[in-house]
């Protein structure tokens, strides 16, 4: 038992969580505590006040006793994760998951056979980093069965738990993960041990799923600054086997010193577009092997396949003529990955800056003619009626979309006369 408490503040002081705690703590000679990134943040000193953070808890209990215990507080438990051992309680709307002690019986790399236990040591030493085998109590006393969580807790000491080998081949994602954590919790150098142990089991990362592997590597990149990390993925040789293409770091870094100085939310489609050619066709073959989903994908494609130019200076009406045939999501995504590549990005900054809010308060307007109009011009129903709208069109959009009606039925009439007629 460590000498360490947490101080009584936020999520260990908020009334659903505490509920939840006591529930389980009413069982006869049942334990719980507290664990993960909640008790590792707090001891890091990451964790704001009032902030809400995702607790877990760990209990001797079984889980059939953990649902009864639950229920006997009119508590709702959901059985998420039952055959790993994990019930998710539900206080007040406010999920908490609860986890039985395990330790590992087999492992392949990819998921990991257990049983449950009672010994605190023996589920510590089955986690992967040993900031995340820190334990709390209801009173946020904590408890560090590995010795050192604790301390590389707060040093920012992103270290296996035991032999880094053993841990990476129970589960080959803890390979990202070891990065992930770096470059949301780590300080100074990379734990040596560690990283050599990530390059000696690169192999390992092809046995993962995609959406794993995409779901990790988009959690890393959203970090305030990952450039740590990825260039560090980078020298070991782990980038390259989960990302081939990325090619852009310093696109990538630009992007992040952006995002720093203006206070923008962090984007991680954004982000990733970055570390990419900008060429569609790898956008889409990456966005197809990690299965990203349509959305994402697409957005993707939009963005790096994009040939219209988008500059700092532009005026307000090659603002508009470029939102309109980009669409102003596209065109804000673009602006964002040519301000990364400007060169001059810190000189034109307030530029930049000054263009992003106009391209996304405008809402493109809508062509005020339709086929009905280009009928009543003479045009019979076929292919000649978009051919004159598209005419139509293209002088409305250097014409900066005016609203002048006989302007417009009377470019059209000529734009009849000239290629139908």
């Amino acid at each position: 038992m460590g000498n360490d408490t947490l101080p009584m503040i936020g999520w260990i002081m908020d009334p659903d969580v505490v509920k939840v705690m006591q529930a389980l703590l009413s069982g006869s000679g049942v334990q719980a505590r507290y664990v993960g990134g909640a008790v590792r943040d707090a001891v890091r000193g990451a964790t704001q006040y009032g902030e809400k953070v995702d607790v877990d808890i760990a209990t001797t209990a079984t889980p059939e006793r953990v649902i009864e215990l639950l229920q006997a507080a009119d508590l709702k438990a959901v059985p998420t994760g039952i055959d790993h051992g994990t019930v998710t309680a539900v206080s007040n709307h406010r999920p908490v998951e609860i986890t039985t002690l395990r330790r590992d019986v087999n492992t392949d790399g990819r998921r990991a056979e257990v049983s449950y236990t009672t010994d605190w040591a023996a589920d510590a030493a089955r986690r992967d980093f040993t900031m995340n085998a820190i334990y709390a109590d209801k009173d946020g006393v904590l408890f560090d069965p590995l010795g050192t969580g604790i301390a590389d807790a707060k040093a920012g000491l992103v270290r296996f738990a035991g032999d880094p080998d053993a841990r990476i081949q129970e589960d080959y994602l803890r390979i990202l993960r070891f990065f992930r954590f770096y470059a949301w919790c780590g300080k100074g150098e990379m734990d040596r041990a560690g990283l050599q142990a990530c390059a000696r089991h690169i192999a390992g990362l092809s046995q993962l799923s995609p959406e794993r592997v995409a779901k990790e590597f988009l959690k890393l990149i959203c970090a305030s600054n990952p450039m740590p990390a990825l260039r560090q993925m980078a020298a070991s040789g782990v980038l390259s086997a989960v990302l081939p293409e990325a090619s852009n770091l310093e696109r990538l870094n630009a992007l992040v010193e952006i995002d720093a100085m203006t206070f923008f939310e962090t984007d991680p489609i954004l982000r990733f577009a970055a570390l990419l050619p900008d060429e569609g066709a790898v956008a889409t073959q990456v966005a197809k092997r990690l299965r990203f989903s349509n959305a994402n994908r697409d957005r993707l494609v939009a963005m790096l396949s994009a040939r219209q130019r988008v500059f700092c200076y532009m005026s307000v009406r090659e603002m508009r003529r470029t939102a309109y045939r980009m669409t102003p999501k596209v065109m804000r995504d673009v602006a964002m990955l040519r301000w990364a590549g400007d060169v001059k990005r810190n000189h034109n900054a307030v530029q930049w800056r000054a263009l992003l809010p106009m391209i996304e308060s405008w809402k493109p307007p809508v062509l005020p003619l339709d086929g009905h109009h280009v009928k009543l011009a003479g045009v019979p129903d076929g292919p000649h009626i978009g051919e004159v709208l598209r005419e139509v069109e293209e002088w409305w959009i250097d014409a900066d979309f005016t609203t002048d009606e006989y302007s417009l039925i009377e470019r059209m009439k000529a734009v009849v006369q000239a290629t139908i007629l």
